[in-house]
């Protein structure tokens, strides 16, 4: 995916093609190539639809890593994904003005202190999450957005439930060819927290922990909350895709701890332990 293009339209296509996309199609490179001929018009990017698909197809026989236990995105059918799930939910006392407890993003990061151990490959985000002009930011009124898919993966003789976003960012150098070090887990995690990643990750883990909460009558967040997923397609380079510090290039695994992300659930019920 060296020579294709780069930007927010770019980043748009591809998620609409990987929303829409039957992982085991009979023919997955012509199922992928009529999805972004759908779908290019929509979001103005030229780019032809068999150069795409050729790009897009690596990272569907790439293994994810650990938390899927090496799984693929063509081993795991629709029937176990839920794509793009929409959420809106209060934040401290939603429209209520004054009237809830005042939060604020630096108490994000007072969570993160109590439960990330300290070889967490993201625990110094907190520290950013408490720099000045941010860690001030009060949280009110409603939060929404939308999950890129959430995927069931087996679990002794369960399931878990995994948070899965898709990057299309550049890393590594720009004077110079991609490769699959560029996409290390070191320099994902770098680009994670330049983007404040990291909390965008915290947010859908609370959405799908109130979710989970909601629709499964054995919910158990240690069991069933499987971590999340982030898969910087540019970086997923198929079968051979190499390994860095026991993490496969282009697909970041982040697996926080269950009990912290209940805690950040009630933190934005706005109740403060």
């Amino acid at each position: 995916m060296d020579e294709l293009p780069a930007g927010a339209a770019f980043g748009s296509l591809v998620h609409g093609v990987l929303e829409l996309t039957d992982p085991q199609a009979p023919d997955l490179a012509v199922e992928i190539a009529g999805h972004v001929a759908d779908q290019r018009d929509q979001w103005g990017v030229d780019v032809a639809a068999d150069v795409l698909a050729e790009g897009l197809l690596p990272m569907q026989f790439t293994p994810m890593g650990p938390i899927v236990d090496d799984l693929r995105l063509v081993d795991i059918g629709r029937r176990d994904r839920l794509c793009e799930l929409d959420f809106e939910f209060p934040m401290a006392g939603g429209d209520r003005g004054n009237e809830g407890p005042t939060i604020r993003l630096a108490d994000f990061a007072d969570v993160l202190d109590r439960h990330l151990p300290s070889d967490d490959p993201l625990v110094t985000y907190a520290a950013q999450l408490r720099q000045p002009g941010l860690g001030d930011q009060v949280l009110r009124g409603y939060l929404s957005g939308s999950i890129d898919v959430v995927l069931r993966v087996p679990d002794a003789g369960g399931h878990r439930y995994v948070v899965v976003d898709y990057k299309t960012n550049r890393l590594g150098e720009r004077d110079r060819p991609l490769t699959a070090w560029d996409y290390r887990r070191a320099a994902m995690a770098e680009a994670m927290m330049h983007s404040h990643y990291p909390l965008q990750a915290l947010l859908y883990s609370v959405v799908l922990h109130r979710f989970l909460r909601w629709r499964l009558p054995d919910y158990e967040p240690e069991r069933h909350l499987g971590g999340v997923l982030y898969l910087f397609v540019r970086g997923m380079c198929g079968p051979e895709t190499p390994s860095y510090d026991g993490d496969v290039a282009g697909a970041f695994s982040w697996r926080p701890p269950a009990a912290m992300i209940e805690e950040l659930s009630d933190l934005l019920d706005g109740r403060v332990r």
